[in-house]
């Protein structure tokens, strides 16, 4: 085992410390009177004792462990892992930014409110919609809102029968998971053979009981729903709305706006979208758009401009609104970075970043059919899904590579994998989005890996199984640490 491989408990020596704090001024007995005896602990934790150097080697070594967008090509398909621009981050550490409170007086805080309000406008502006709330803290927080404001809105009506949302089967994930949450029923729509919602399939799933669509547009094969409007016309019809999942809405910007498509409510993911850090569980943001009617429906608190002077107040709760999803105002820090992303580009090449990310896919595409299987040959938008290797190797008695046997060979070359086996309509699924940040030599490189891992496949499969070869660690049993997971130290040496 090296050095910065040993967990930060296997470094612990009693009597050491990396740390000194001044006096509180605090007794224990102090302590006791007003934190009550329920909440104390009756022992010290067990805490690793080390040395501040210790700590720093520590974690800086496992955070070059890591990979991110920093470090290489990061093709997520679906999830728009794009580099983060460095001028975002200086700009969210200003002083006058980091040193903020949300309780503060709104009169001491204008500038902040500001930065909201004008946020809410150009991503009006983006995307079609007429006002947008900044309060979800990720792109599933979003969807849920955007649910709860549908459901708001029927229930507004005193329509408490719809309760139906159609989702299709080439959705992403979240989209079912987050209308179960919010206690509606959820349908599924087929996809035809050009892999586009089937419109005939729809049609008879439309009734009273409809509450709306969710739909992405381009969906998670990377196509245009080319029927969007005739979707939008047969759901507003049967009296529903239809929900826009933004995570897949930069090949859209400056080019083609949900809202004019017929959508009424829609999410953004400003972690995917608008360049702010992405991965880890956060931190996030997944503001929601809406359509004129349905503002009196967004969550609280809301940036108003008050009547009776020009400072701007946060709205609180209304009858209609659709509640409350987070403290305050959603993670300024992420809406700051994405704003300032937004004013980078500026109205005059906006569009240009759906452009480049269309044409970033399918160059690589294009150049990958020849070894890889493309279910669905027309032109993409911003990604595109194979469908495994044409050769995988599989010969009599020999295992054939897999789609998780090329991901994990991908690692040995220093790219991240692609997502794998999503969406489902494919058994061997393999989701690639370059996003329009990579130049032509990354993707060269990509291209030529790619060939090269596809030639090892048909060759001699063997190597594809057994990596990654170069990582920090290999392949784990993934079926044995979901059945027994070691979650914590003291498990971790009980094992060993």
């Amino acid at each position: 085992m090296k050095y910065y491989d040993k967990l930060i408990f296997d470094l612990s020596k009693e009597g050491r410390r990396g740390y000194s704090l001044p006096e509180t001024g605090l007794t224990n007995h102090k302590m006791k009177e007003e934190v009550p005896s329920t909440l104390l602990r009756g022992s010290a934790p067990s805490l690793p004792q080390v040395s501040e150097v210790d700590v720093v080697r520590h974690y800086t070594n496992l955070s070059q462990m890591n990979f991110g967008v920093d470090t290489g090509f990061y093709p997520l398909g679906s999830c728009t892992m794009k580099y983060n621009p460095k001028i975002n981050e200086e700009i969210a550490s200003m002083p006058g930014f980091q040193e903020i409170h949300p309780l503060q007086p709104e009169s001491t805080i204008q500038g902040i409110y500001s930065i909201y309000s004008e946020m809410e406008k150009m991503l009006s502006a983006i995307t079609g919609m007429k006002y947008f709330t900044l309060n979800p803290c990720a792109g599933a927080h979003g969807e849920l809102t955007g649910l709860m404001i549908m459901r708001s809105y029927h229930r507004n009506r005193g329509d408490f029968a719809r309760t139906k949302v159609i989702v299709p089967d080439s959705a992403h994930g979240t989209n079912p998971a987050s209308a179960a949450v919010c206690g509606l029923d959820v349908v599924v729509v087929k996809s035809n053979a050009e892999g586009l919602v089937d419109v005939d399939d729809l049609k008879p799933l439309l009734g009273p009981d409809l509450a709306g669509i969710m739909m992405t547009n381009p969906n998670t094969l990377g196509l245009f729903e080319r029927d969007i409007k005739e979707i939008a016309s047969l759901v507003h019809k049967a009296g529903g709305l239809l929900y826009y999942d933004g995570a897949n809405m930069n090949p859209l910007m400056g080019v083609v706006r949900p809202g004019d498509m017929g959508f009424d409510i829609m999410h953004l993911n400003l972690h995917k979208t608008f360049s702010t850090p992405h991965g880890g569980g956060g931190p996030g943001s997944g503001p929601v758009g809406v359509a004129e009617f349905l503002k009196d429906c967004l969550p609280y608190p809301h940036v108003e401009e008050g009547e009776e002077s020009n400072l701007l107040y946060a709205k609180g709760e209304t009858p209609e609104c659709a509640g409350m999803v987070s403290g305050h105002m959603g993670n300024f820090g992420i809406i700051l970075r994405a704003c300032a992303y937004i004013l980078s580009i500026g109205r005059q090449h906006i569009g240009e970043v759906g452009y480049m990310a269309t044409l970033n896919a399918n160059y690589v595409k294009e150049s990958l059919r020849d070894v890889y299987k493309l279910p669905i040959p027309s032109v993409c938008k911003h990604e595109f899904v194979f469908d495994g290797l044409i050769n995988d190797g599989a010969r009599e008695g020999k295992e054939g590579a897999t789609t998780l046997d090329v991901a994990k060979r991908l690692l040995d070359f220093g790219f991240h994998a692609p997502t794998i086996y999503f969406p489902l309509l494919f058994h061997q699924a393999l989701m690639i989005e370059p996003t329009e940040t990579e130049s032509k030599e990354t993707l060269d490189a990509f291209i030529e890996v790619m060939h090269t891992i596809a030639a090892e496949a048909a060759e001699d499969s063997d190597i594809l199984h057994a990596a990654p070869h170069n990582a920090p660690i290999g392949r784990p049993d993934d079926t044995t640490a979901a059945k027994h997971p070691i979650i914590n130290y003291r498990d971790l040496k009980a094992e060993a």
